[in-house]
């Protein structure tokens, strides 16, 4: 075996993470689900695996829970610091929202021509059902201690001091989505406009500074580390029982919001 010979060299090893699903605490049937904690033996070793050269990210994601997005691209970054590896994000089909966050997290970001990336904003959404119980005759019956205990309850009339609250816990998460951006991009961005949730295609978010090249995982790993660069791919595996378990039939709803999710990015 060749590494086993005193003197030889091997070939650089870039470990591959796949980061593909939507961004939320836990799975969810039918759909691809990335959070920390599920991904964190993966990146664990993808950084130590090999001695790897260079870590690539294939992120794919319509993003979803700010917070594990952040957790996730916290453990890229002190892992990347404490194994001295460089990282590299290659954008796929969409890395918005959550999905931009932890491409961000890497030291150079590449694209597609037709990646969608960006959405730099905070979205809430959801439905009120008050109208359709009083026409049915439906009662509704909620007793809290504390009066904002039922802050947006679909099921009675939107309250202005609910948005209100809710539009200030938006704004703070915002501000640490715009934070860590800049952090991440600093001088590359070229424009301050970009924290308004709109989207960037292409050459388009080379040119604000929200990537840095259009260019594919392999073909620019090789020309980075050479023609005989190794790759090793990494991704979380599902288990049948998590996929078809007892919760299954619970989580068509949630499937549903995933897929809402992709939508608004054309997918």
């Amino acid at each position: 075996m060749r590494h086993l010979v005193p003197g030889i060299k091997r070939s650089p090893l870039v470990n591959v993470v796949r980061l593909s699903g939507v961004i939320a605490p836990g799975r969810r049937l039918g759909s691809a689900t990335l959070n920390d904690a599920s991904i964190a033996p993966v990146l664990e070793r993808a950084f130590s695996k090999g001695r790897p050269a260079a870590v690539a990210l294939a992120v794919n994601s319509p993003g979803g829970s700010p917070v594990q997005s952040a957790m996730i691209g916290a453990r890229i970054r002190r892992l990347s610091l404490e194994k001295s590896v460089k990282v590299y994000a290659f954008c796929e089909d969409v890395a918005a929202s959550g999905g931009y966050w932890v491409a961000s997290s890497a030291d150079e970001i590449y694209v597609d021509a037709s990646s969608v990336v960006g959405s730099i904003g905070v979205i809430s959404a959801s439905f009120g059902f008050h109208g359709l119980m009083e026409r049915y005759g439906v009662e509704r019956r909620v007793h809290t201690a504390g009066d904002d205990k039922s802050m947006l309850d679909p099921f009675r009339p939107e309250r202005a001091g609910d948005v209100e609250r809710l539009k200030k816990i938006q704004a703070r998460i915002h501000a640490a989505f715009i934070e860590h951006v800049k952090a991440r991009r600093g001088v590359r961005l070229t424009d301050e406009n970009l924290f308004t949730g709109e989207i960037w295609v292409g050459d388009r978010a080379v040119e604000v500074g929200l990537a840095d090249k259009i260019g594919h995982l392999v073909p620019v790993m090789k020309e980075e580390y050479g023609d005989k660069a190794r790759f090793n791919v990494m991704g979380q595996h599902q288990s049948l029982l998590a996929r078809f378990g007892p919760g299954a039939v619970a989580d068509v709803f949630g499937m549903a919001e995933d897929r809402a999710l992709w939508a608004r990015y054309g997918v």
